[in-house]
Parts: structure tokens; sequence; C-alpha cells
């Protein structure tokens, strides 16, 4: 089967089409982030891999549209864009993209069809729980904590006033990810990769390693140099690892 116009219009983004595919990866943003943050990654994964960049509702040309508040609601939400899909699909997940992610693995999981692999990024194991509620900062604030991660896909360069336009929504994925719980402790049956910058502010290498506990399969950790957004740093060795990581689940 063929995607939907509808799920190619309104949820996902399909930077460099590939005839040729073997595989699918589903890219999932982090908090206050757009699909456009995965178009290098997209043109780099050469001819067989072909990505699906998850376009979140309340951002560029979904702006007029209410962010969705709920994790799980998020990944059911894409996970029904997802099902008309050919092929076997990877999901890969950068902060909040990554809970979305394994969101939507265990959906994929519970409906007979496991992704291939689970790959997930500057964001602690569902089951290292912490309070965070920077949705309830003030907009400077708010502001700051973008500084301390080093942004979002509203680079910090441009006018603030321009930057605090993206806060809402930044806001609201805040809400989310405070409010999220995984509902079953039932581990994963896909391959785990976590990654992870060694100087993140907010998470830490031994919460990422965590992961582990969430898949029965195989599970490997590789940290960057470099902080929250590390991957800007490391486009090409970020490529060449989900390449060396899907390669082997390539029909």
């Amino acid at each position: 089967m063929k995607a939907t116009a509808t799920c190619s219009q309104q949820w996902i983004r399909r930077y460099h089409p590939k005839p040729e595919r073997r595989i699918t990866l589903v890219a999932l943003p982090h908090a206050g982030g757009s699909a456009s943050y995965f178009h290098p990654l997209s043109k780099g994964l050469g001819p067989d891999v072909e990505m699906l960049a998850v376009q979140y509702p309340g951002r560029q040309e979904r702006r007029h549209e209410a962010p969705v508040e709920d994790i799980g609601e998020l990944a059911d939400r894409i996970m029904e864009s997802l099902m008309p899909w050919d092929g076997p699909i990877a999901l890969f997940g950068h902060s909040m993209g990554a809970t979305v992610a394994f969101e939507v693995a265990r959906r994929c999981e519970a409906a007979g069809a496991p992704p291939a692999a689970l790959i997930v990024s500057a964001r602690r194991a569902p089951s290292a729980v912490r309070d965070e509620r920077y949705h309830e900062l003030d907009d400077d604030a708010m502001l700051r904590e973008m500084k301390v991660l080093g942004g979002s896909d509203a680079a910090l360069s441009l006018d603030e006033e321009l930057v605090r336009l993206t806060l809402p929504v930044l806001r609201s994925d805040f809400r989310a990810v405070s409010a999220y719980r995984c509902a079953d402790p039932t581990p994963l049956t896909c391959p785990v990769t976590a990654l992870v910058g060694a100087a993140d502010p907010r998470v830490s290498a031994d919460e990422v390693r965590l992961w582990s506990r969430h898949t029965t399969g195989p599970f490997q950790l590789k940290v960057f140099s470099g902080g929250h957004f590390y991957l800007a740093d490391h486009q090409q060795a970020v490529t060449d690892l989900i390449r060396t990581t899907l390669t082997p689940h390539m029909k």
C-alpha cells in the first residue's frame, strides 16, 4: 500500500523521495522543533533509506493548528498516519521526539508490526522519571532555557521577538513531556540504539543507558562530544551510525 494523501500532506514530510528505498526511517523532532530539523539528515542517508519527517501540529505550515499536549495521543495520530506505509520502518527521535518514537514503537509492536529499530537521542529513558515543569516558566525564563540547551528550530540568532513567537508551542510540548509516564512496563522486542551528548545539561549518559531496560532486543549506547543538540556538530557521524544500524534490516 501507499501512504495516503492526508498522511503526506498533514503529518509527513518527504524531503528526498527515494523510489529504491529498502527501509523507511521515521524521524520525530524535539520540543518546539519541526520536521525541517531533519532535512540535512534526510539528504545524507543515501538512496536506500528514505526519511519520513513528522510535522507536529502547531508549527511551520501547521502553525494554525493546536499543538497536541498528550504524548499518547500524539503517538496514536502518528501511528495512524504511518499504518498505510509499505515496507519496513525504523524510528528515530530526538529529545521529546525520542519519547514519542518509543510510544509509536509500542503501538507498532501491539499491531504486530514491530519497527526494525528504535534510535533515541538526547532523552532519558521512560523509567528515569524526573519532575520537570519547564512549561510553568515565564517567557524570559523559557528563553534562558532554550539558550542553555542550545536552541530549537527557531535559531537563537534570530530576532528575539521572532523567537518569542515559538514559545507557546514550546510550552505546549514541555507540558506534554512533563505529564508523560510510561503506562505499560512491557519492554519492546526491537533493537534500541541510544545517543547522547557528553555535555548535555539536561540529560546524563546514565539516564540514557536505562533505555536498555525497555527492550529485550540488542541495545547500544553512543556518547558524542557536545550538548543537547550535538547532532549539529556530528551530522556525518550520526548519519553513518544510523546507516550502520539500519543496514541489517534492509530488505
